[in-house]
């Protein structure tokens, strides 16, 4: 005789590297609503994160599940190391990282130099890595399946010589994609999703912002409910592996000369 109240499934744990503000929180926010506990890491912006493990738990507190926030500055190697094992210590297991933290600073090719550029490697496509291979000795030892999604940009598609070390970085880490879905099943998938412009900030007026939005076939580009949508389904689909999921509204098929942020309107 079948039981009137089957045991519920065990809760599923996702880490997502900058989850205090901006794409991170709506990412965080997206998956404890598709039934993840979230472990909401943060480098600086402690209060912000305390504020998305409250937001999570309000859309949870029905059925049990927790969150936690977690301090870690993800271009110092120590600290990324002990990064999920502090998460695993909490929750007891952790299935999924979305690495969506990045550093994002301007440089070109005329101001190009080692520093600029090992400072967006170490955060931008290091750290990354490095929770990838804990997740995946994590996984290994509980002889379970799990899934790195890591945020890119449509930039990789559409290349302009702006953000010069971030691009780098960026397109090292997209290289990682293919090795570590190689090197890393069958225990991890890894996966990358891509946005077109999405959020505004502060080189952008709404206007500009409002303009830029539009350019592309599709007359949008991604909102961040598209990117966090697109991140829930490369972690809860079992196929996809080794690729980029693009959402910019086709803002790649276009040939920008500079970056969104530096473009002349006028």
């Amino acid at each position: 005789m079948l039981s009137p109240n089957p045991p519920s499934p065990p809760a599923r744990t996702v880490l997502v590297t900058g989850a205090g503000k901006r794409l991170g929180r709506d990412i965080a926010l997206a998956l404890a609503r598709g039934g993840w506990q979230v472990a909401v890491h943060y480098r600086h912006s402690q209060q912000d994160a305390i504020q998305t493990v409250a937001d999570c738990a309000s859309i949870t507190y029905t059925n049990g599940l927790k969150h936690h926030a977690f301090q870690a500055d993800l271009a110092d190697e120590a600290a990324v190391r002990a990064l999920l094992p502090q998460v695993v210590t909490h929750f007891g297991a952790v299935d999924a990282v979305v690495n969506c933290a990045s550093t994002f600073e301007h440089d070109s090719a005329a101001t190009f130099g080692f520093a600029a550029l090992e400072q967006h490697l170490r955060s931008n496509t290091g750290a990354p890595i490095l929770l990838a291979q804990a997740l995946h000795s994590h996984l290994q030892a509980r002889n379970a399946g799990g899934v790195v999604v890591n945020l890119l940009d449509q930039k990789l598609w559409n290349l302009n010589p702006d953000f010069f070390s971030y691009t780098l970085s960026k397109a090292a880490l997209e290289a990682a994609n293919t090795m570590l879905a190689q090197a890393l099943a069958p225990h991890v998938r890894v996966v990358g999703v891509a946005p077109g412009l999405t959020l505004k900030s502060h080189m952008l007026s709404d206007e500009q912002f409002a303009v830029l939005h539009q350019i592309s076939p599709l007359g949008r580009s991604s909102t961040a409910a598209d990117v966090a949508a697109t991140v829930k389904f490369a972690l809860e689909n079992g196929s996809i592996t080794g690729t980029t999921l693009l959402v910019d509204g086709g803002q790649h098929l276009m040939q920008f000369e500079r970056d969104f942020s530096l473009m002349d309107l006028t």
